[in-house]
Formats: C-alpha cells, structure tokens, sequence
C-alpha cells in the first residue's frame, strides 16, 4: 500500500509541475525571520564580558580572548604589536616555550595568539589544565631575549620575500596612500624593524593587554554556570591599565585621481588596485546594499562584471576582483588584478569604465538577484557553525548594532533593491581614485593619463617614497676593480693575476636552515679553477638539488623535474659569468653591464650595477664605504612567469687572503633560506662526482 501511495504522490507532483511555465522566474519566497539562539552574555567585576556560545554535539571548547583596545600607532617602530603577537606563545614566567608547546600537544589542543587576541581549544576533558595555560600566556608572557631575537631573525626573512612579492608591495602601498597617519597605514619595513627592542615588545603588551573592555568568548561543550565559574576563576583576579581608546578617523579621500607607482624591475605582469578609504562603520544602514553592490561588480563570484569583462571578454588576466572591507577602526574599496604589462592601461580604462557603469545605471534583475541568493545563501551556511553565533554576539556588543540586526539580516538583505545599489554606487564611488601600479617602469609613459595632476608618486616595497637613485661618482669598471681589489686584497691586475694563480680549487660548505622546513639542510659549492663549478643540496641523506658546469657543458637536477642538461642558451649564460669572482671577466665575457646609480637603504649607501647575461637580469649592491657586495637581486622568465630572487651577504671574513661573505639569506617568492658558511677549503680533494 505504502508503494502504491507514493506512486500516486509522484504522479501528482508530476503533474503540478508540468503545468509549470519554466521560462518565468519563480516569485521569491519572503525571507524568513532567522531564529538565532541569544548567547549568554555576562561580565565580570574587572571588566571582561563573557559571551557563551552553548553546543553539546561534541567534546570541545574554545575561548577566544579579544582586547578592547583601539589599534596604536606606532611610527618609527611599526610593527612592534605583531611581533609581541608573535611573542605571546614564545614560554611565560612558569612554563618555557618546550613546556609549553609539549603540554599543549599533549592535549591535541590549539593555541594561537596575535598582537590583540589569544585563542585557545580543547577536549572537554582538558578544561581547566587548558584554561590554566591560556590565563597563564595572557597574564605572565616572559618574552624571552633569544625568542625575540629569533622572531626578528624571521621577520627579516619575510621583509626579504615581500619586496619581491608584488601583491604584498600594492597591499603596502595601499594602506599608506589610504590611510596616513594612521594605524591602518603603518607596514613594518627593514628599518622599523631594527629599532624594536624588547621593552618595546614588552610596553605594548602593557598597553594592549588588560582586562578593561576585553571579551572572552567560550564556544562549545560547556554550562553557563561552569562557564562562569571558570571565568571568574582563571581571570577575575586579573587587573591591568584603562582600555587606550582612539578614533583615528576615516582615511583621506582624494579628490582627484592619483597614480602610486611601486616599480619592480623585470617585472612582466603589473598589479593594479584601484583603492579608496570609505567613511562607514560596521553595521551602518548603507553596508548591506553596499555588499550586493560589490558582489555585482567584482566581488569573488566569476560571473561579476569586472571578472566578465576582464578575463572573459578581454583576456587580459587570470581573474581580477573587488571588495568592500568595513572595521571598526577603518573601511575602503580595493581591486585585485594581474595584468600583461601591454594592457596595463586598457585594464585600468576597464575597470574605471565597469565603476562608471554601475554608478550610472540600474544593475539587471538578474544580477540583483543571483548577489542576492548567493548572499543569503553564505549567510545560511555560517549558522552552521557555533563560532558564528558567538561572533555575532561579539559583534552586537562590540559595534552597538541593534539586538535583532542578525535575526532580520535576510529580511533586510531581500528588501535591497536597485534603486538602493544604484543609490549607494554613486554615494561611494564619488570623488577621487588612488590608481596603485606595481611593475616594469616601461609601462610609466601610459600610467601618467589616469592621474588628475600628471603627476605619477613613486613608492618602494613597504610604501615608503622613493628617493630617485643619485649619480653615480665612478664607472662600472672603477666600481668592478675596487670590489675585486678589496675581496682579493690585491692593488694591481698583476698582483691579482699571481694570487689568482695559487688557487686550484675552494670547496664551500654551508649549512642551510628555513622557517619552513623542519631540518637542516647541507649545502656543499666547488670551485676548480679556471672556471669549473658545482653545487649541491642535501638534507638527511638525499640530495634535492645539484648543478655542475665545467666550461663546455653541465646539468641541473631537482626532484621536481630530475635532471637535465644545461641548454645552449644556459650555457652561453654561465660563460658569461664564469670564474671564482665573475666580474673579473666582465669585460672579455660579453656579459652587458652599467652603473645605474647609488640607492640609499637604511641611511647607507649602494653602488648599483645592472647585469644581463642573456638568461637573466641582475642588479648587485656594493656597499660605498666598504666596496663589499651586500646584494644580489635576480630576475629571469621560466614560461610566462617572472621569478626573482634575492641574496644578501654579510658576515665577511678572511680565508686565505680572500674576503668571502659568512653569512648569506636567500629569498625566492615566499621562500627563505639562511645560510651560514661552516668551512673553506683551498687546493683540497674535489669530489669528482658532483661533475658528473
């Protein structure tokens, strides 16, 4: 019988369905009212409230500590509230950083902290031993010296990789043309980050970490009255200073289009963002019209206009996209696309073009609706999650939002209409555009059209104006000879002649150390006089990486792509720069090289010589006062990718009469490696098989 009626049911709805003009919209459904469980929200005597989020389905609870402190700025030490962040994990006066890191993976645990927040998760059953070591990381952090000292080791190796990353070097500029004398605006840089100490560190987690205006956040298998007793055990005892609280205002706003420049020489692609600070707080009555708007335009989804447009249309780009962020402490517009440097101009033309558009006309019905649903549909999917309810709770404290604004989101999100996007499009894309251009120089003549003035700002890789290189005082063969004078210890082409004559071979070894791998890796460098030379990488047993070239041919291997011979292009490059000190033969080579200038770093200054053997372009840095190579950043094209590495050197020291660089840091994309030479052997056994 049961069969029977569900055959009839089915046949039913099979009829009602056939009736069913399909070439007509369906009419939406109202949208619902979101029934979303209320948090407990409770606050304890030294100022923190606690938000719990109750949810039984499994054994484990997360605490998220948040301050209610107003971002600081910071100036001349920019950066110092991220590495305090950095350092909160680094061990407390009870427990070193080995205890504690072993008594969280213990416990299958989590925790993370930052410059502002700690967060901390558990199986139920690990509680109040989890509890004990978040209040202990939030009320007595050590800040060890050889932490710190290490943490800053790492910075620098992330300094080195965002000067070569040209989505981080827009991502700097951004902020400093958005938002000046402003925290928002400030980006740590080589210099900043040297002039942190530790008391610095130590300063800001005073000024930060207190429990006046903090939220505690508790999600997941816990009781309101064990929540409250755990609370008030782990850190009602906490005292610290009155919350620092500072409006730092909206950004500044330009009034006529201005084109940032942050040059990237070598470069074949440009990144382009076209940005801008908004004046809106979380919450405010425009946001949600504002984010239907920005999904139509460009907002993640591949059938927005921009993207259409951009790739679709025009092959100009991977993918090209748009967003409206809105903080509490600042908001703004910003663009993301990479450009073939050709079309660099017209992409810039389309995407103003696509801003015009939609500040001109209605969007269609079917746009409208499809942000819509994608909207709501987003929204749906994050009530899934526990953390979620909590966050909303944290959010209607924190921004002063109206106790049912998450209830009646969809309500509000459906009641959005065109007029509403067409509304807002004009309110916010009113005024002026900073026009940010990461890239090859090559494409500045076509960039000066989009600025207001005609005027194109330069700024380097943290967002720093750039200070146009001065003229040089000697040639390139002056600056080549006094290098080679000084690392030979030699005064004459005669006298280097003869040392150079002593030297049948120089074995380097080297051992290799990176954040991000777990081992120590062996690096071996031969030279065999006149100008053979191999290399290879080993880390417990297994080479991952080996070259050779002996004159007439070589190889490469990596266990990526294993190995293979150098080609007669590879080959052509590498006599070039053959030798122990390559520039000797500079002259004799072919090698095409020019002194381009002296370029001031950190308040030094660097001689600046350009090479191009062919293969690759390079631009090395001699210290004036020294003559010593303090750089070397390369830049060669593998298919329609541009990779560029940099390597710096330090530490020299005299082996033999001869001044070679100790210590050397060697950054490719966002990987970094830190070198440090253990041995130099002159006129030794060579390992005959690494020329093979």
């Amino acid at each position: 019988m049961k069969k029977l009626l569900t055959l009839v049911a089915l046949t039913a709805i099979t009829g009602v369905y056939g009736q069913i003009d399909r070439s007509v919209r369906p009419a939406a459904a109202a949208a619902p009212t979101i029934n979303i469980k209320n948090s407990e929200v409770f606050k304890l005597n030294n100022g923190i409230t606690v938000i719990l989020s109750e949810n039984h389905k499994l054994p484990r609870v997360s605490f998220s500590l948040t301050m209610g402190a107003s971002p600081m700025i910071e100036g001349s030490k920019a950066g110092t509230n991220n590495l305090m962040g950095e350092l909160l994990t680094s061990g407390t006066t009870k427990r070193s950083k080995d205890v504690l890191d072993k008594e969280v993976d213990n416990m299958g645990a989590s925790l993370n902290a930052n410059g502002h927040s700690i967060y901390f998760s558990c199986l139920t059953k690990h509680l109040e031993t989890g509890l004990d070591i978040m209040q202990d990381v939030a009320m007595n952090p050590a800040f060890p010296e050889s932490e710190f000292e290490r943490i800053k080791k790492q910075n620098e190796s992330g300094l080195l990789s965002a000067k070569s990353d040209p989505s981080t070097m827009a991502s700097n500029a951004e902020t400093k043309i958005d938002f000046p004398n402003h925290p928002l605006g400030e980006v740590m840089d080589e210099a900043s980050l040297a002039a942190i100490t530790l008391d610095d560190v130590k300063n800001s987690y005073k000024k930060v970490f207190t429990p006046n205006g903090s939220y505690l956040v508790i999600v997941g298998d816990i009781t309101k009255e064990n929540a409250l007793k755990l609370a008030e055990k782990y850190f009602g005892a906490w005292k610290g200073s009155p919350v620092y609280k500072e409006d730092f205002g909206n950004g500044l706003k330009a009034k006529g289009n201005r084109v940032i420049f942050v040059p990237k020489p070598g470069a074949v692609q440009s990144v382009i963002s076209i940005t801008f600070p908004i004046e809106m707080k979380p919450g405010a009555d425009d946001q949600i019209a504002l984010n239907v708007m920005n999904s139509i335009l460009g907002g993640g989804s591949f059938g927005a206009r921009i993207m259409q447009n951009l790739r679709e249309d025009k092959a100009y780009t991977y993918g090209a996209y748009t967003s409206f962020e809105v903080t509490r402490d600042g908001s703004w517009f910003g663009t993301s696309g990479s450009f073939r440097n050709e079309v660099t101009d017209s992409a810039i033309t389309e995407i103003l073009n696509e801003i015009t558009k939609i500040s001109d006309s209605y969007v269609t019905d079917d746009e409208l609706n499809l942000a819509k649903s994608a909207m709501a549909g987003g929204f749906a999917r994050s009530l899934e999650s526990p953390q979620t309810i909590a966050r909303f709770a944290l959010n209607i404290i924190r921004e002063n939002l109206a106790a049912d604004y998450y209830q009646t989101y969809l309500k509000k999100l459906e009641s959005v209409s065109k007029d509403d996007v067409l509304t807002v499009a004009q309110k916010y894309f009113k005024g002026g555009f900073n026009i940010v251009v990461v890239g090859n120089e090559e494409i500045l003549p076509k960039l000066k059209a989009f600025d207001s003035d005609g005027v194109i700002e330069k700024l380097d890789a943290f967002g720093n104006p750039v200070k146009e290189m001065k003229k040089a005082d000697i040639t390139a063969d002056q600056l080549i000879e006094r290098y080679i004078n000084t690392v030979t210890a030699t005064k004459s082409s005669k006298e280097l002649t003869k040392k150079m004559k002593k030297v049948k071979s120089i074995v380097k070894k080297i051992e290799l150390s990176s954040p991000q791998i777990p081992v120590v890796i062996s690096m071996t460098d031969v030279f065999v006089a006149p100008n053979k030379e191999a290399m290879k990488i080993e880390a417990q047993g297994m080479v991952f990486q080996s070259s050779y070239y002996d004159g007439t041919k070589g190889s490469s291997m990596n266990m990526q792509t294993g190995k293979k011979p150098l080609t007669a292009e590879e080959l052509a490059s590498k006599k070039k720069g053959e030798g122990l000190f390559p520039e000797v033969n500079y002259k004799t080579s072919g090698m095409t090289y020019e002194i381009k200038g002296i370029e001031t770093i950190n308040g030094k200054d660097y001689y600046v010589l350009t090479t191009n053997n062919g293969e690759s372009q390079s631009f090395d840095y001699f210290d004036v006062a020294t003559n010593l190579k303090y750089k070397t950043i390369s830049i060669s094209k593998q298919g329609e990718e541009t990779v560029e590495s940099t390597i710096v050197y330090d530490d020299y020291k005299d082996v033999n009469g001869f001044l070679f660089a100790h210590k050397l840091t060697q950054t490719a994309g966002e990987m970094s490696l830190s070198g440090t030479v253990q041995t130099i052997e002159f006129n030794g056994e060579v390992d005959k098989t690494m020329f093979e």
